[in-house]
Order: C-alpha cells, then structure tokens, then sequence
C-alpha cells in the first residue's frame, strides 16, 4: 500500500527552534521539505513552491533543492513502499521522518548521493524527533541495497485515471516517460548549429537534458525560446498569415511568439499579470511585436472578430508530468471537473471571435479526456457553424499521426525513442459560416 501526504502538516520540530545555523548541505535538505510539503500537503505547483522555499539560497543549493524534490515526486510511490518495508509500524503519512526518509533515500538511490552525506544531512530535520528511527530506517534500507525500481511506479489515483483513458500501454508508456527529466526543446526563428541538438520537425532543435539555454548561442539575441515540441503544434497548426490573430490564456507566451513570427498581427490575452511579465521579456528578446493584454476571458472580449484564434485553455496540466512530476500528486478529481467546466464556457465565448472563414484552435496540456477530447462533440452541437478542420500527418512530427476524427492526441509513448512528448489534446475548425 503507497502513503501519501494528508492534509497535515508534518509532525515534529518546526526547525524554527534551532540553537544554532544548520552545518552545510542541511539549508538545501531544509528548504526541500518545505517544497515537498507545500505540494503534497496544500496542492502548491512545485515551481512556486520552490520560490518561497529556497529564497536565500546560492543557485547551486537552489537547484539541488529542486532536484530532490522533483525526484522525490517522480518517485514517491517506490520511496513509500520501501519506507514500509522497514518499519514495524506504518508511519502517518504527515510524519517528518517519512518526509525526511524520502529526502535521504531518493538522494542515496536516484541522485547519486554518498550514503553518508544523504543521511547526515537530512537527520537535523527531525531534531528533537524519531532521528533513531530515521538513522536506522536508513541503514537498514542501504544494506539491503535493492534500490528503486528503473521505472517509478504511478501514484493509485493517476494510473487508474489513465488506466481507463489509455489502457496498459498508457501506464506502461508514463511510467517509462517519468523515469528521468525530458529532453529541452527549443522553437527556432532560423536555423542555427547547436552541439548535440536534432530536429524533429522544420524550427525544432532538441537538446539533453540540463542543458544551460542561456548559455546557447543565438539566446541573447532571440533566435530561439523554449517550448516543448508538444506545445508548439497548436501554433503550428494555424500556420502562417497575415490577419489578425488571437492568443487567450497566452502566458508564458510560446505559441504569441510563434504566430508573430508567423506573421500575424498579434494580440496575447491572459489573466495573469507576473506570466505575462515573461511573455514581455521574450519579445523584448527576440525582437517580435504582440499586442499583450490583461484580461479574464470570461469577462474580456476584443473590438472584432480575428482571422484566428488559438485558446491554450486552462488545465490540470497533467499531460506536462514529465516536467512537473507535482502534477501527479496535487491533481484531483475535483480539479478535473472544476477545469472541464471553464473550458466549455471558454470555447463557447472563444467561438464567437472567429471571423466567418476564420480558424479556431483549441489545445490543453492534459491527458485527461475530460479536458480534451469530450469538449469536440458538445461544441460541434453548439456551434453547427463550425466544423472539424481535419489535422494531418504531414503538419506533425514523424511518429506523430492524427486521430479518426480529424483531431490530435499526443501521449507519453509517442515518439519515445526520440525523446518523447508532452501529452496534449488539440482540436482544429473552420469557421463555415
């Protein structure tokens, strides 16, 4: 049986009576806690999280912290299962020596840690607490030596979800997908000779994992930005033009700075004032114009229809997993249904921006049906002035085919061998009438 955090927060010393500073390497396993216990107890994403966790850190600690974290989350059925194999009696699931036993035991067994060192820094975490328990625990455990599986095993919730979405293979496939961090994909304004870089698709450069984009030629002046190969394709399947086009829910702004360079005459709509902040430093950086707007689209609306009209709908995000394994454990039901919901109002007022003739595209970064592929024949219902643009297999990485109907479904398997993909649901119409 995997345990998994409540809603408690964990027990013990809260730290905030330490005598005296941490010795060196505790701040970072300090600050990892705080992170795993803002995701898997409040449901925080784990980017923000580490924010709030890792202010006054030195970069190299910072990155650590996310490092731990991350490979705690991918792994936190398997660190749980090995926890109970070790203990005479389970531990709660809010307990700090089970926070502090993932913290040590992920760094010993997938990151590379000395024993010695992953212990030793993770036991100031329980002072005043169970530091017998968590030392022997530990070294019990490192004794045994039978390590982590090579392949993490799903959280219950998730693999039953997607069990009944996609079937053995879909398990199997995000299973192996989790395994360790994606490849960095890069979207091209020219071609441009990176080391160690392949194209899948005509301004696509894919790189290892890790690799520094800063220091990438061509980054200070604009010639790229991240984007995942997944997450361009909504953009891509506009294609070039020369009218006006429509970005909601924008932010960070990938797909405004693809149409832009496309050509399009641009206006990038998004609630969120700071994510927009990023869009503006990205075309500040590559030199491209948008017309970027604060507005909540449920309310917003712009003077005139446009030529088209790209809606990236808000989600659960859980087909980004592979990049933000806090998706796995923070992502309720609820939370599907809640997100369901917003879209169908979303695409219903989207619908009515788009010129007669005009394009409307409509994506989610989500593996769940829901969120995808139950929205098409509700809106087809609604709106008999729309009909399927059907995608093909030439618009789309090798590897990568459309479905039946004419929409695209991007899974964990796909294109495995090459890297892999982000799960994503995209659906094209025309505007007929």
């Amino acid at each position: 049986m995997n345990h998994r955090p409540g809603n408690r927060r964990p027990t013990g010393n809260r730290g905030n009576e330490r005598p005296q500073a941490d010795p060196p390497g505790v701040p970072a396993r300090r600050a990892a806690l705080r992170v795993l216990d803002a995701v898997l107890r409040q449901g925080k994403a784990l980017e923000a999280a580490l924010d709030n966790a890792a202010q006054g850190l030195a970069p190299n600690d910072r990155g650590l912290v996310h490092a731990i974290a991350a490979e705690t989350l991918r792994r936190l059925p398997d660190l749980d299962a090995m926890i109970d194999s070790a203990t005479k009696q389970v531990l709660p699931e809010d307990a700090k020596a089970r926070f502090a036993l993932r913290i040590a035991l992920v760094q010993a067994f997938a990151l590379g840690t000395p024993s010695h060192a992953a212990i030793s820094t993770v036991l100031p975490l329980v002072d005043g607490g169970p530091r017998k328990l968590v030392h022997g625990v530990f070294g019990t455990l490192s004794r045994a030596n039978k390590g982590l599986p090579d392949q993490p095993t799903l959280p219950d919730p998730v693999a039953i979800r997607w069990h009944a979405a996609w079937g053995d293979g879909g398990i199997e496939d995000a299973e192996r997908a989790i395994a360790a961090p994606p490849p960095l994909d890069l979207t091209l304004r020219k071609p441009l000779d990176l080391d160690d870089a392949t194209s899948l698709m005509p301004g696509h450069a894919r790189l290892p994992a890790g690799t520094s984009v800063t220091e990438l030629p061509g980054f200070e002046s604009g010639d790229f930005w991240v984007q995942d190969l997944a997450a361009s394709l909504p953009a891509r399947l506009i294609g070039p033009g020369k009218g006006h086009a429509l970005d909601l829910c924008a932010a960070p702004g990938g797909k405004t700075l693809q149409l832009a360079a496309a050509g399009w005459d641009v206006t990038a709509v998004d609630v969120s004032e700071p994510r927009l902040e990023r869009l503006r430093e990205n075309l500040g950086r590559t030199g491209l114009n948008a017309k970027v707007v604060v507005g909540d689209l449920l309310l917003w609306k712009p003077e005139q229809q446009a030529d088209a009209v790209l809606l990236d709908a808000p989600c659960s995000a859980t087909g980004i997993f592979r990049r933000h394994p806090d998706v796995l454990h923070r992502v309720r039901p609820s939370m599907i249904a809640e997100m369901a919901e917003l879209q169908a109002k979303l695409i219903d007022r989207a619908a009515g921006w788009v010129k007669p003739g005009g394009t409307f595209v409509f994506a989610t970064c989500s593996l769940e049906p829901k969120e995808g592929e139950a929205h098409v024949a509700p809106f087809l219902a609604a709106h008999p002035e729309f009909a399927i643009d059907p995608i093909r297999a030439e618009e789309l990485p090798e590897g990568v085919t459309p479905r039946e109907d004419g929409t695209l479904r991007t899974l964990p398997g796909m294109i495995a061998d090459k890297g892999g993909l982000d799960g994503f649901f995209i659906a094209r119409f025309r505007r007929t009438g």
